[in-house]
């Protein structure tokens, strides 16, 4: 065991400051990183739950996030049936409504704009995400049946079995879904049955982006190049992963959001430059007669400097361990309130990076003080 290592583990008491400082540091830039990354997931879960295989969008169109909709001629739809590997195909259509709750206790009534998603309820489509349960698509087989998430319950003043009014027609709360939130505007769930009857089917020979299941998915990416060599500039095919990243990719381009991170980036180098440099300097001034012992012992001025440096490094690895944890904490916490959090592996390696610099810098600025380690001072 290094003598950096040993002095950190013995001395723990006198690095605390340092690892908070760096442990809250990575948490500030990674939880407003999973906050933003969750709201992707939230308003593109039912595609990225479903069992498609290959979106098709429009040939202009870079992403759900902020696309001003994504309408394809509906004569694409059984185009894709012309690929030997495509087994199913299907419209992911989406559009929005005005809705008003039926309150039974004499309170004003909750009028808001919702956004609609459709899925099919036919076992195993293509647009029915693998972790409905089976209550939740037998319910949503009743004529005018919604389903919502439960973080958007009291949102819409509803809970499960209670009515309201869509676009002016009447649907029932029939199956309530966990992980579904949408931060933007509130969402509900219907069948196609259910969209088709209240009149939101797009019309006009459109239709919304396709959805579409393969023999083989492994070979996504093999047929995502077959179709869009063979699109002629009138759609463009995606696999999930490549979409997913994708919108992950826009939001964080948002000049806001951009605005937001930036800062947090900003302001947690200079916390943790701040606090953990005098944390160091600190800690090693308490010690400064063990350095000055060294020194008479004829270790050098550079070797003590290594071993500032040293332990520095290893404050920033044990903060790096608390922003994990810290951060898990705060995944356990939101999960538990509905609201998904991602956390994308660049960003996670660049906040790493960053304290472990943080760690880096703070040693370089503390060397200073290891100039009161002379031997003579032993004398006094």
């Amino acid at each position: 065991m290094s003598l950096a290592l040993a002095t950190l583990i013995h001395e723990w008491r006198r690095y605390t400051a340092a690892v908070v400082a760096l442990a809250f540091s990575g948490l500030l830039i990674l939880a407003q990183v999973g906050l933003f990354t969750g709201i992707v997931k939230g308003a593109t879960a039912t595609i990225e739950r479903s069992r498609a295989d290959i979106m098709i969008l429009p040939a202009k169109m870079e992403s759900l996030i902020n696309s001003g909709g994504g309408a394809l001629p509906a004569r694409l739809q059984p185009q894709m049936y012309m690929h030997p590997e495509v087994v199913e195909v299907a419209a992911w259509d989406g559009d929005g409504g005005r809705w008003v709750n039926q309150p039974k206790d004499g309170k004003k009534p909750v009028t808001t704009y919702v956004q609609v998603n459709m899925v099919d309820t036919r076992p195993g489509a293509v647009t029915l995400p693998t972790d409905y349960p089976e209550s939740v698509r037998v319910a949503l087989l009743q004529p005018y049946a919604v389903a919502i998430d439960r973080s958007q319950l009291s949102r819409l003043g509803v809970k499960l079995g209670d009515t309201a009014s869509l676009n002016g027609r009447t649907v029932r709360v029939a199956a309530v879904l966990t992980g579904y939130p949408d931060i933007n505007n509130a969402s509900v769930v219907m069948s196609r049955d259910t969209f088709r009857a209240l009149g939101m089917l797009t019309k006009n020979g459109k239709t919304g982006p396709l959805m579409i299941r393969l023999k083989d998915p492994a070979r996504a990416e093999v047929v995502r190049d077959q179709l869009n060599a063979q699109a002629k500039g009138a759609y463009r095919a995606w696999t999930r992963e490549e979409l997913r990243e994708a919108n992950e990719g826009a939001l964080m381009k948002e000049q806001i959001i951009g605005i937001f991170l930036g800062f947090s980036v900003f302001l947690g180098f200079l916390i943790g430059v701040g606090i953990t440099s005098q944390t160091l300097r600190g800690a090693i001034l308490s010690s400064i007669k063990e350095f000055a012992s060294l020194r008479a012992l004829g270790v050098s001025m550079g070797a003590l400097r290594l071993i500032v440096m040293e332990l520095s490094i290893w404050v920033g690895i044990v903060g790096l361990a608390a922003t994990g944890l810290l951060t898990f904490g705060i995944y356990l916490l939101a999960s538990n309130g509905g609201l998904p959090m991602g956390f994308p592996i660049p960003w996670v390696v660049g906040v790493s990076i960053l304290l472990v610099v943080i760690s880096a810098a703070s040693g370089l600025i503390a060397l200073g003080i290891l100039k009161k380690s002379q031997p003579a001072d032993l004398l006094r």
